[in-house]
């Protein structure tokens, strides 16, 4: 699909050179390894018997062209934003009145995460839905990320990412009401359009967020086990947060030039955020996680992607009062629990108007339980659409 002839977005197709991909590949051959750790899987971070099975599988069965298919099978366009060139997929719904809505992914994930959601929301006819449901479908890579370009020097964050995707979405794509959907830095970039843009906004859908407790003395058992369990997690597992956020400059030495070590660092990630249980291939193919791994290698952005977290820790946030457009929660079990607060809470901080019980799926819930992603996004928006 071509972009409008006056539309200032540029058609985009990903073909990285074979020379880039060849380095990377040796890279990982040669890779130095560290020392294994005596324990069981999983128990000191990324399980190092799984990396040196990831490992033989990436450099003798991966292929990367056959990702790289994958990722050019929809509408791709980039376009300027102020001082970013935005990458972004643009897919146009088939029905009556499809409706507009922009998908952001988080770190360490990609705009790859949704792909098996552009059909069913842009044409679900073909997928067994009603041709009401339809969306036109844009699908950001935030900036640093990806195809997308980098910040000039100075770290952005969700703030001045959601001033990006208005214009993105009003100015670019020409809608002037439309949905937002996201999880991760894409929940932190979903509540910013709502706060900021509120008129352009019918509903923000939401797998994961941030909510301010009840008073202690309101809360009831659970809720309380939830504060207790939320100190406890950032206790036990947020020390990646404080690095990336206080020195990017020197974790962006450490991975941007090594393949393996990257993969180390994203792939632990994907394991302990998601709902494998007892193996990470329970929620993810090998294939997923190297594509995933492959977008940062191939673009050389494991460093710029981390900025978003000073960025965060550097902008100030209008954020101060109740968000009042019509927000959806869609409740995965095994999202980690700072992203997961009891439903009275989010209802203090948020219009809620929908919120689902998952029945299994964690922190990438897209790429984890596709189906129940695109049911309820499909379910929230049937009651804000109009």
């Amino acid at each position: 699909m071509a972009a409008p002839s006056n539309s200032p977005a540029r058609a985009f197709h990903v073909a990285i050179p074979q020379d880039v991909i060849d380095r990377i590949l040796t890279r990982v051959r040669l890779a130095q390894w560290p020392d294994p750790i005596d324990g069981y899987p999983w128990q000191y971070g990324v399980d190092w018997n799984y990396m040196r099975e990831l490992a033989g599988y990436w450099t003798s069965q991966f292929d990367w062209r056959q990702a790289e298919a994958r990722l050019n099978a929809f509408p791709q366009f980039t376009a300027q934003l102020e001082d970013f060139e935005i990458h972004f997929y643009h897919v146009r719904g088939h029905g009556p009145r499809p409706f507009p809505i922009v998908l952001t992914h988080g770190w360490p994930g990609s705009v790859f995460e949704f792909l098996d959601a552009i059909g069913p929301l842009s044409d679900p006819a073909k997928f067994g839905g009603s041709p009401e449901d339809a969306f036109d479908v844009v699908i950001p890579s935030l900036p640093g990320f990806g195809f997308s370009s980098k910040p000039h020097g100075k770290p952005i964050g969700p703030v001045t990412i959601a001033r990006l995707w208005h214009k993105l979405m009003t100015e670019v794509a020409g809608y002037q009401r439309f949905g937002a959907q996201g999880g991760d830095w894409g929940q932190h970039v979903s509540i910013q359009l709502a706060a900021q843009f509120p008129q352009s906004l019918a509903g923000i859908h939401l797998n994961g967020a941030h909510a301010w407790p009840l008073p202690e003395a309101e809360q009831t058992r659970e809720e309380r086990a939830w504060v207790l369990a939320s100190a406890a997690y950032r206790q036990r597992e947020m020390d990646y947060v404080g690095e990336q956020s206080r020195k990017p400059q020197t974790v962006a030495f450490a991975l941007s030039d090594n393949p393996l070590g990257l993969a180390a660092w994203i792939v632990e990630k994907f394991k302990f955020w998601s709902d494998s249980e007892d193996g990470i291939e329970r929620a993810f193919t090998k294939h997923q996680l190297l594509t995933n791994v492959m977008l940062y290698l191939v673009t050389g952005t494991a460093g710029s992607a981390i900025w978003i977290y000073r960025g965060n820790a550097d902008e100030a946030s209008p954020l101060g009062s109740k968000i009042a457009v019509p927000t959806g929660f869609a409740a995965f079990p095994k999202e980690v629990p700072i992203f997961l607060p009891p439903r009275r809470f989010l209802e203090q901080d948020f219009n809620l108007v929908h919120y689902t019980q998952m029945p299994r799926g964690g922190h990438f819930a897209c790429l984890e339980q596709p189906q129940l992603f695109v049911d309820d996004v499909r379910a929230f928006f049937r009651k804000v659409r109009d």
